[in-house]
């Protein structure tokens, strides 16, 4: 096998033992440790840390051990975290929710910039497009990478369906469902009620051995990866210069217009995996089928990572986020007109299906755009994207045990309103500076920028 696709096939397995865990601890923390909004908060202290470390770390720790190293380091974290919710409180759960937010930044900083090394180093021995190459990359990493939802939520159903806990939902419980939740008891007593201890540290136990074997996988068979430019750059550059290579990198005036859309990715997988989970699935159907929901929404997403990073140098990226939009779109609609009833099972399933196909197009086309448009600083454009995705979940899961969840869904549809607006003057300055060439810059335009990242 070649090396660089046998590197990337071992990131990506590593991401998907890794995030098997967390995908199923994230998706059950705001119906799982409900009491007094100790699930929800963990994760917007989580995404405050990531927000933190995102300002200054990646740069740091990959210089100082490379990307390998930093990826080994920063998935020990996310093991912490696995262990912090074995007793679940406010002196466990928070200070391992930081322990990963700052490990969080360092492992997709690094993914990220290993990736797009490996894609350009390839490309020049094989003497192929380097923009094709890293958005293949990306797209195997993603397809990949996003089954991990599937797993873990499937891990979580099976064993959490077990409960003796289960009971019919009446009428008057479903009522405090939906968009217009009754916000101070916006799951019922039957769905949401806690499974038993030994499930949860069952359920528990397989994630932290997923988180292990993760971390090994990369220690044992990843190789360590160097570009000569990469560090030739890094050596002339002063150690506080790096410290500061992510804010620096905010004069550059397409980043700043890239803050809506990257933050907008933060507040709907937010809103999907707290607010529809809870308001709409644990509340309706029960807390066994927050997982099975979470399989759809993943096995879609996974699915159309792979597709879109293959289709997006023929349809180009403008078409795609205008999909993407769409669809959003028109499930924020759905999800303000429509009453949860258990009876029309299928609308639980389509609304995180259709979501998945839109969430793959911000995941894998907004990091390609990054690692495009700011190809000359990697490290500093996607410890960016972390930091105001970041700053996109801090948000979103701050005020979600504050407000009703139809206030959140307007305010979710107006970030993508926003985030369109300046994607598009985005499109426009690089339209300038770009003049209208033979087909190899349109090509160029219309691929690699649509392809690329997530936690």
């Amino acid at each position: 096998m070649e090396r660089n696709l046998k590197n990337v096939l071992v990131i990506s397995f590593g991401f998907l033992l890794l995030f098997t865990a967390y995908s199923g601890l994230q998706s059950l923390q705001s119906s799982l440790n409900a009491e007094e909004g100790l699930g929800v908060a963990s994760l917007s202290v989580l995404y405050a840390a990531l927000t933190l470390s995102s300002m200054f770390l990646p740069p740091i720790m990959i210089k100082k051990l490379g990307c390998k190293w930093t990826i080994a380091v920063s998935m020990c974290c996310y093991v912490a975290y696995s262990l912090g919710n074995f007793y679940a409180s406010w002196y466990t759960l928070i200070p391992t929710s930081m322990i990963l937010g700052l490990g969080g930044a360092p492992l997709w900083s690094a993914k990220c910039t290993y990736l797009t090394i490996a894609g350009t180093l390839y490309a020049e021995k094989a003497g192929k497009s380097a923009k094709d190459i890293i958005n293949q990359y990306f797209g195997i990493f993603f397809l990949v990478f996003q089954t991990s939802g599937v797993w873990g939520n499937l891990i979580s159903s099976l064993i959490l369906s077990q409960s003796s806990n289960q009971g019919e939902i009446s009428e008057e419980d479903l009522e405090c469902c939906g968009a217009y939740d009754c916000l101070t008891d916006a799951t019922n007593s039957t769905g949401s009620e806690r499974p038993s201890d030994s499930l949860i540290y069952t359920l528990l136990g397989v994630y932290t051995a997923s988180g292990v074997l993760a971390v090994l996988l990369v220690i044992i068979f990843l190789d360590q990866i160097k570009s000569d430019q990469a560090e030739t750059e890094k050596e002339k550059t002063p150690f506080w210069s790096m410290f500061l290579a992510t804010l620096r990198h905010l004069k550059d005036k397409r980043q700043c217009l890239l803050i809506p859309l990257t933050m907008y990715s933060g507040f709907e997988q937010a809103f999907l995996s707290g607010d529809f989970s809870k308001s709409f699935v644990t509340c309706a159907l029960g807390i066994q089928y927050v997982g099975y929901m979470m399989i759809c929404f993943a096995g879609v997403n996974s699915l159309c990572s792979l597709l879109f990073g293959k289709i997006s140098q023929f349809m180009g990226r403008k078409l795609l986020f205008a999909l993407a939009a769409v669809l959003n779109t028109s499930c924020i609609i759905t999800v303000l007109l429509w009453k949860p009833d258990p009876k029309q099972l299928a609308v639980f399933f389509v609304i995180p299906g259709l979501w998945g196909v839109s969430d793959a197009v911000w995941q894998t086309q907004t990091n390609a755009l990054y690692g495009i448009l700011f190809e000359k600083n990697k490290e500093a454009a996607f410890a960016n994207y972390r930091l105001w995705e970041s700053v996109g979940f801090v948000i979103a899961f701050a005020y979600s045990t504050k407000l009703q969840v139809y206030i959140k869904a307007y305010i979710v549809l107006s970030v993508l309103v926003l985030s369109m607006l300046t994607y598009g003057a985005v499109e426009y300055l690089e339209a300038k500076r770009s003049p209208w060439t033979p087909a190899a810059t349109k090509k160029e335009n219309g691929g690699p920028h649509s392809q690329e990242t997530h936690m």
